[in-house]
């Protein structure tokens, strides 16, 4: 469903708060709020979303420039097109623009109040913030599992293996996105939840992310009028509670497993064995601050959060490699002067691979994960760049324009790795014109795993082989449009046949 189809919605009566709603933003401040296009009555700017949002936005802000209005329904949005102002929302004034915007697929099983990525910052959140620092995503953390994401990675090494064998194309995206799982599924629960060949609970493992993702992306009118929450017309939020009751009634199962056989152990023993054994030991110390179901709904927001975007940068950094064949030999010849032939790419070789960081900055400049972050939330009328930002306001941050502008970047829509060896830019938070994980307080807390799980698959698998473009396909024919949702994924998937070297 797209954006057009949400008019036919809105043919529904709708209450006289909406048109109070829409024609006040032309009230006694509304010559101090950003630029923006007119609103139309009652649906304001829905129509000029389309079907790729952030490229009409990104067009719109060329006309009304970085900072712009623009009324969605009932809700006053302030898009963000520059890092220049993404700095004063993100590090400034990140307090007052901490809070989240809640699509209402969000809501059910009160994901909303449990999950540290939607609730506001709170107390409790920054005792999950903290968990995930310490027990989750720590260095030492990292360090220890390592062994664990290598195993994984050489599973998918052996399973290209086998399709090389075979002459068979391979589903790169699928393909990843299984790896990914295995890889995250064991450190947290030291159990594979995915199958290359992919059995009936894997492929409904899949499925749940897959469609919760979805859902979540999906235009729902009930996030413009939510006056119309109740009625869910176009069974958003239905579609979402089932899904997530799935992966709740499974992760929660985990939890009572590990307990029915292991709480002695896990309460004696001097150390723990994976995330689950930890996050367990600290819900079961007196007086502890992390509860069940926020250790229940943690889980839900690292897998929903972590896998899908992980292995979606994967599969746009192939294709990249793969329709400019130049920068694909380049990054090759640096895989073949630091590796012999036959050896095992580990993490430690990431630092000696600058062309291979380089491409993977460059893939999240082009293709951020997230194109408008996660939304943000004015807890407050507030003055930016001489402009009034209104109380309650959603606050979107371009990153996908700011990866395109060609005031900060040379040729911007063409794939040049080259760009980032002689720069100190990064996307740890710091360098504003490539934020594709956030910044500030709110930044993903999975940076680091992330981003150590997407350069180990992609140098292996470009290491242990060659690659070419199924049926016969040339570079310049492949299909790179991509398929807008809360993720940024390709619209056809990349579909490749390994080749021995």
């Amino acid at each position: 469903m797209d954006y057009y189809y949400l008019t036919l919605v809105l043919l529904i009566p709708l209450v006289v708060g909406s048109f109070i709603s829409i024609f006040g933003i032309r009230n006694s401040k509304s010559c101090k709020y950003p630029p923006g296009p007119s609103p139309f009555p009652i649906i304001g700017n829905i129509l000029q979303l389309g079907t790729q949002p952030h490229h009409s936005l990104t067009n719109l802000s060329k006309i009304y420039g970085p900072i712009m209005t623009l009324k969605l329904g009932n809700i006053t949005t302030i898009v963000i097109s520059s890092p220049q102002i993404a700095r004063e929302v993100l590090q400034k004034n990140d307090q007052v623009f901490s809070s989240r915007t809640i699509p209402n697929a969000v809501r059910p099983h009160d994901h909303h109040i449990l999950s540290m990525v939607w609730m506001p910052p709170s107390a409790q959140w920054r005792v999950l913030r903290r968990v995930c620092a310490t027990k989750v995503f720590s260095s030492q953390k990292l360090d220890s599992t390592q062994t664990i994401r290598q195993r994984k990675v050489q599973e998918l090494v052996n399973h290209v293996g086998v399709c090389c064998k075979k002459g068979e194309a391979l589903d790169i995206g699928e393909a990843i996105f299984t790896t990914v799982l295995n890889s995250i599924s064991n450190t947290f629960f030291s159990i594979d939840l995915g199958h290359y060949n992919a059995s009936d609970k894997a492929q409904e493992f899949k499925d749940i992310i897959w469609g919760i993702m979805e859902e979540v992306g999906r235009p729902n009118v009930v996030d413009f009028f939510p006056i119309l929450g109740p009625l869910d017309p176009q069974r958003v939020r239905a579609r979402t509670k089932g899904y997530a009751g799935k992966l709740i009634e499974f992760l929660d199962g985990f939890i009572d497993e590990r307990l029915r056989i292991g709480a002695s152990e896990i309460m004696e023993s001097k150390g723990c064995n994976d995330v689950l054994d930890s996050l367990i030991q600290l819900m079961m110390e007196e007086n502890s601050q992390v509860s069940r179901p926020l250790l229940v709904h943690l889980f839900l927001d690292l897998f929903i959060a972590g896998i899908d975007t992980t292995s979606s940068t994967v599969e746009w950094a192939m294709a990249e490699l793969l329709y400019n064949p130049e920068k694909l030999e380049e990054a090759k010849h640096e895989l073949q002067l630091a590796l012999h032939k036959g050896e095992q790419f580990e993490e430690s070789h990431i630092s000696k691979l600058p062309f291979l960081k380089a491409v993977v900055k460059e893939t999240l400049r082009l293709h951020p994960p997230a194109p408008f972050l996660i939304p943000h939330k004015s807890e407050e009328d507030v003055e930016l760049c001489g402009f009034l930002v209104p109380k309650n306001s959603q606050i979107l941050i371009n990153v996908w324009a700011m990866g395109r502008d060609s005031r900060i970047w040379e040729n911007p829509n063409q794939f040049m790795p080259e760009r980032f060896l002689k720069s100190e830019i990064n996307f740890k938070g710091h360098d504003f014109e490539l934020i594709p994980f956030g910044a500030g307080r709110r930044i993903c807390p999975g940076l680091p795993l992330a981003n150590k799980i997407v350069h180990n698959i992609l140098a292996s698998i470009l290491h242990c082989y060659d690659w070419k473009l199924d049926d016969g396909l040339k570079a310049e024919d492949m299909d790179m449009s991509e398929k807008f949702g809360i993720t940024l994924n390709k619209a056809m998937p990349l579909r490749a046949i390994p080749i021995n070297k």
